[in-house]
C-alpha cells in the first residue's frame, strides 16, 4: 500500500507540475508592449527651425554671390557695433545654414537638444566651422530654444584646382550634440488629466478592443474603453489620483498582441516581396514558366563554281531562331492556404523574387487572393 500510495503522489505531482508549465508557457505568450503600438494623445515632440550663419570655414563657405549670406553678415555686424555694407564684406568662411531640432515632450528649462545644421548656399562644407547664436522657433513664431557651438560633420570634401577631388558623405550637413539650451517650455499639466487618451499607431478595431480589455484586467475595473479604432480612453481609477506617472509606466508594460490585416508589399524596383500571416488563397491552380527567345545572325560567302561563266562571289546572310520555354509543374493550392503552403508552393515551382511579383498580380486579378496588395 506505501508503494502504491508514493507512486500515486508522484503521479499527482508530476500533473500538477505541467499544469503550472502550461499556465507559465500561456502567460509568456507574445505580445508588444503598450508603449510600443500606442502614446498618450497630446504627449509628443515639437519641431524647431532657425536661421543662422556658420563661420571658421577654410574657404569652403558660400561664394561672394550669395547675396543672402553677405547680407546676413552684415546685419549681424551692425547688431554687434560695427558699419560695413554688403559691397565691403567679400568673404567665403561664411555658410549660411538651416538649423532643425526636436523638442520633447515634458522639455523643461535649461536641457540640451541635439540639432541638425544644413545649409542652404552653394558652400561646398561646413567641416570645421562654428555656429552663431541661432533662435529655434516653433511653429507659433515663439523661441523655444537657442543653438551654438562647433560642427560635427561626418566626411569631408577636397578638390584640386584641376576641378577633381575626393568626398566622402555628405560635408554640407553637419550636428551638434546637446548644442542647443531650451528657453522655453510647453504648457502642459499632465498631473491634472482626469482621463488618459491612449492612441494607437496603427488605428484597428480589433488591437483596440484587447488593449482596453488588458487594461480593465490589469486594473480589475472597467476603466478602458475603445472611442474609435485608435483611440482608447482611460478613465483614471481613485487609487491613482495624484500617481498618474506610476499609472502611465505600468500600463506602458502591459502586453498586447496587435492584429494586422493581410496584406503584400511588392517593391518592382528591388524585386522584394513581403507577406503578412495572415494571408490567404482561395483554390487556385498556378503554372508560371519563362519563354527565351534566341537569334543569331551570321554571314556566309557563296563563290561561284569554278569554270562557269558569269558567277559572282556574293555574301548571304543566315539567321539562326530558337525558342526555348522552361516546363514547370502545374500546381494545385486548396482553399484556404496559408503563409507556409503558399511559400513552399511557389518554391517547389523555382519562383524568384520577380516571378512572385507577377504571380501575386495574376491571383489577385483572378480573385483568388484573401490580402490587400500593395505594390510601392
Amino acid at each position: 500500500m506505501d508503494g502504491k500510495k508514493g507512486l500515486r503522489f508522484c503521479v499527482l505531482l508530476c500533473i500538477s507540475g505541467l499544469l503550472t508549465l502550461g499556465i507559465f508557457f500561456q502567460s509568456q505568450a507574445w505580445g508588444a508592449r503598450l508603449k510600443d503600438i500606442a502614446s498618450l494623445k497630446g504627449v509628443r515632440k515639437n519641431q524647431l527651425i532657425g536661421y543662422g550663419l556658420v563661420v571658421g570655414l577654410n574657404g569652403t563657405g558660400d561664394g561672394t554671390g550669395t547675396q543672402f549670406t553677405v547680407q546676413s553678415l552684415v546685419n549681424m555686424m551692425e547688431r554687434l557695433g560695427i558699419h560695413a555694407t554688403a559691397d565691403q564684406v567679400k568673404v567665403n568662411n561664411v555658410a549660411a545654414v538651416m538649423v532643425t531640432a526636436d523638442l520633447p515632450p515634458f522639455a523643461r528649462v535649461g536641457s540640451k537638444l541635439d540639432v541638425l545644421v544644413s545649409s542652404v548656399g552653394d558652400a561646398k562644407s561646413l567641416q570645421g566651422g562654428t555656429l552663431l547664436l541661432t533662435s529655434l522657433r516653433g511653429a507659433d513664431n515663439q523661441v523655444y530654444a537657442l543653438a551654438q557651438g562647433p560642427l560635427l560633420v561626418g566626411g569631408f570634401a577636397s578638390s584640386g584646382a584641376a576641378g577633381g577631388g575626393v568626398q566622402k558623405n555628405h560635408p554640407t550637413v553637419a550636428r551638434i550634440p546637446e548644442g542647443a539650451t531650451i528657453e522655453r517650455e510647453i504648457p502642459f499639466d499632465f498631473g491634472k488629466l482626469q482621463d488618459l487618451v491612449i492612441s494607437l499607431r496603427h488605428p484597428d478595431f480589433t488591437t483596440a478592443v484587447r488593449v482596453s480589455r488588458s487594461i480593465n484586467d490589469f486594473l480589475d475595473e472597467k476603466a478602458a474603453f475603445p472611442k474609435d479604432a485608435g483611440t482608447i480612453k482611460v478613465s483614471v481609477p481613485s487609487a491613482y489620483r495624484g500617481n498618474l506617472v506610476g499609472l502611465m509606466a505600468s500600463l506602458e508594460q502591459l502586453q498586447v498582441s496587435p492584429d494586422i490585416r493581410a496584406r503584400i508589399i511588392l517593391d518592382e524596383r528591388t524585386g522584394t516581396v513581403v507577406m503578412g500571416e495572415n494571408v490567404r488563397i482561395s483554390s487556385v491552380a498556378i503554372a508560371h514558366g519563362n519563354l527565351s527567345v534566341q537569334i543569331k545572325e551570321s554571314q556566309n560567302v557563296s563563290q561561284p563554281t569554278p569554270l562557269s561563266q558569269g558567277g559572282q562571289t556574293v555574301v548571304t546572310k543566315d539567321s539562326e531562331v530558337k525558342v526555348t520555354e522552361e516546363r514547370k509543374k502545374l500546381i494545385l493550392m486548396p482553399k484556404g492556404t496559408n503563409l507556409g503552403e503558399l511559400v513552399r508552393a511557389l518554391n517547389a515551382i523555382g519562383a524568384t523574387p520577380r516571378d512572385l511579383i507577377a504571380i501575386f498580380q495574376a491571383i489577385k486579378a483572378a480573385g483568388a487572393l484573401q490580402a490587400e496588395l500593395e505594390i510601392i
